[in-house]
């Protein structure tokens, strides 16, 4: 059986700005599609679309929250 195509597209898509952006120059947008699949942009190069599922965007998250590095430290 054939797996149901993305129907979503940029222009679709509900865009939100991460509340970790603020008012900076450099922001991310997170957007959810029906299907489930989760869309990040960043708004320096709004054509450049990363997908995912839920479960790995928390553990990308996660893992930044415990292993900030240089900048979040």
């Amino acid at each position: 059986m054939a797996r149901p195509r993305e129907v979503a597209t940029v222009q679709t898509l509900h865009w939100q700005k991460s509340t970790y952006s603020a008012q900076a120059a450099n922001c991310v947008y997170v957007a959810a599609s029906p299907t489930g699949t989760i869309h990040l942009r960043e708004s320096d190069e709004p054509d450049v679309i990363l997908t995912t599922r839920a479960t790995g965007l928390q553990a990308l998250i996660c893992g930044v929250k415990d292993n900030p590095g240089p900048l979040g430290g």
